[in-house]
């Protein structure tokens, strides 16, 4: 695959595992990691190339967030012009952006899981629970950073945290900047499992992601866009949703190799996605 500035990209097994490179800068999100994200997830998803995407890292954390050096850096939205309104406007549609890198996750046909280990600081945080499952490390803490350099949170924490675990937990760490433990995070539903170390915490992302790749991938990528259906309407809506679903996309035939392959005592055999395109 194409070479990356911040990350590394493996296929095997159905399982894209993308790797965050850069442990001697924390692991921070500079301008190329920006760039270079949304461009691996859309060429995995539009191409079809996996059945489940895993996302790790490098070294102590996972990630230390937004790179400082891309706010003192003068091409950037950041640095505005001299008019407010002009600059209100621009400076919207630059969020926007950034919230793209990440909802991408959130909007990829396959499931995508996290593991984390260490920090997971500020933008990390947007970008983790824009994840369908996160895995941690015992040593792993989540902290909704912004708050301790003045800022508020803007790339995702607050409307997809919020769906995730209680609201007071919410507030708290955007109010205080405290940092969450892996274990409390785990208690409050924000991490599934809690591994005693970073290779054991990957190992078991690997291993569920490639028992998600065995399923067929039609009920797993309608799995998903249900859930988050489910997740942003009313539960009349989305009964109506998932009814329309299945009346084009109920897999007799899938199923019943399903009921072939368990009858038989082996791995159903289903067809992949069919690549998709963007545009004309």
């Amino acid at each position: 695959m194409t070479t990356h500035t911040c990350f590394d990209v493996t296929l095997s097994d159905g399982v894209a595992h993308i790797v965050l490179n850069r442990p001697e800068a924390l692991n921070s999100m500079n301008k190329a990691f920006w760039n270079e994200l949304p461009a691996i997830v859309r060429d995995i998803d539009d191409g079809a190339k996996a059945r489940c995407i895993v996302i790790s890292s490098t070294g102590k954390h996972f990630s230390a967030g937004m790179d400082l050096a891309v706010f003192g850096d003068p091409s950037s939205a950041l640095s505005a012009p001299a008019d407010r309104e002009v600059a209100g406007e621009m400076f919207r549609r630059y969020v926007h952006s950034l919230q793209d890198v990440f909802s991408c996750l959130d909007e990829a046909r396959m499931p995508v899981i996290a593991a984390i280990q260490g920090g997971c600081i500020g933008g990390a945080v947007d970008m983790t629970s824009a994840c369908d499952i996160r895995y941690a490390s015992a040593d792993a803490f989540f902290q909704i950073m912004e708050i301790n350099i003045g800022m508020t949170a803007d790339v995702g924490t607050f409307p997809r945290l919020c769906k995730l675990i209680p609201e007071g937990w919410v507030r708290e760490l955007a109010y205080t900047g405290r940092r969450l433990p892996a274990e409390k995070a785990r208690e409050i539903g924000l991490v599934n499992a809690v591994l005693e170390s970073h290779e054991a915490c990957i190992a078991h992302a690997l291993a569920a992601a490639r028992e998600i790749a065995a399923k067929n991938p039609l009920a797993v990528a309608g799995s998903k866009v249900m859930i988050n259906y489910a997740r942003d309407h009313t539960i009349a809506d989305g009964l109506d949703y998932i009814a329309t679903w299945q009346s084009g996309m109920f897999g007799r035939q899938h199923m019943a190799e399903a009921f072939r392959a368990k009858a038989e005592g082996r791995e159903g055999v289903f067809p992949d996605l069919l690549p998709q395109k963007r545009g004309m």
